[in-house]
């Protein structure tokens, strides 16, 4: 078990991680999620021992993390850190870049490995290429493919698919965790992907100026947002008063575009545009100042008074 008690951290006088309490089962898959600034990647820092906390302690089945005030070489031998600038060395191969740190004495075992690797990141066409001539996606996958060799107990991953392509980036994040999940590696990473943390992570951590607000499975984060910083991470949404729908106790709904229905009464709107999606429409409409977003199978024509319920 990852175990995190009370970690603080500044900058300075900026205080950038403020008490942050959590712990992380051996072989779960946490997303942490949060605005830019939010204490997401000094985390993920913290917990690889890159820099010394403020106060508090970490441990991993019982060892304590430590910083390097008290470490020679900063970062856990048992873990991986794959920070945004890659650290690739450019005028080697892709393959000598995975098997860097991989060891020589057996080498058709090194080299199976290497293979192994690159076809789970599909860059296997690139292993003789040098890294210097790589994009930043290709980079980005020869670094995640790198992390691995090893095999770690804890892979720690700062937006680990930021740089790939939309099209690429689904398939590799679907092998990459089937792939952690398969070995019982531990997974912490960051992202600004709704998708990514949702459908992958076994647990989501949300972060908020340096503190840890909320930490639940991704359907109850996603379906029952306790705020709207919580909700707008994770998709988007409605702020809808109750008193819309008839009811005056004051309070706020938060509710998805698809958790709308076009009925025959209800709350009575225009429509305003269409937005279309693939598989629909985000249809947005108006009532009075505000406007709100629901999902439709079909586009609506624009001005066309409907009516809505929750």
């Amino acid at each position: 078990m990852l175990e995190i008690n009370q970690i603080s951290f500044s900058y300075g006088n900026d205080s950038v991680v403020n008490d942050v309490s959590f712990s992380v089962e051996k072989g779960q898959i946490i997303s942490i999620i949060g605005a830019s600034g939010s204490g997401k990647s000094t985390l993920l820092k913290l917990v690889y021992g890159l820099l010394d906390a403020n106060s508090g302690q970490m441990f991993w089945n019982k060892n304590q993390i430590l910083g390097p005030k008290f470490h020679l070489v900063p970062g856990m031998d048992y873990m991986k850190y794959l920070a945004q600038d890659f650290d690739l060395m450019p005028f080697v191969s892709v393959a000598e870049n995975v098997g860097r740190f991989l060891s020589n004495f057996y080498l058709k075992e090194k080299a199976e490995r290497i293979n192994e690797l690159l076809e789970l990141v599909e860059m296997t066409d690139f292993a003789h290429v040098k890294a210097k001539f790589l994009s930043g996606g290709q980079m980005q996958r020869v670094a995640l493919a790198r992390v691995l060799a090893l095999e770690p107990e804890v892979l720690l991953l700062d937006e680990p698919f930021s740089h790939i392509d939309s099209y690429q980036k689904n398939r590799i994040s679907r092998h990459l965790f089937a792939y952690c999940k398969k070995k019982g590696i531990t997974v912490l990473f960051t992202s600004h992907t709704p998708e990514e943390a949702l459908m992958f992570s076994d647990e989501i951590v949300v972060m908020q100026n340096g503190e840890v607000i909320e930490k639940d499975v991704p359907e109850k984060i996603y379906n029952f947002p306790k705020t709207e910083y919580i909700a707008r991470l994770t998709g988007d949404i409605n702020v809808i008063p109750v008193s819309y729908f008839g009811k005056n106790d004051g309070s706020i709904l938060y509710v998805r575009p698809h958790q709308i229905k076009i009925a025959e009464n209800g709350l009575k709107v225009e429509v305003i545009q269409n937005y279309f999606k693939g598989n629909g429409f985000l249809v947005k409409v108006q009532y009075h100042n505000d406007f709100f977003y629901i999902d439709n199978t079909t586009e609506i024509p624009i001005h066309k008074l409907i009516y809505l319920q929750i």
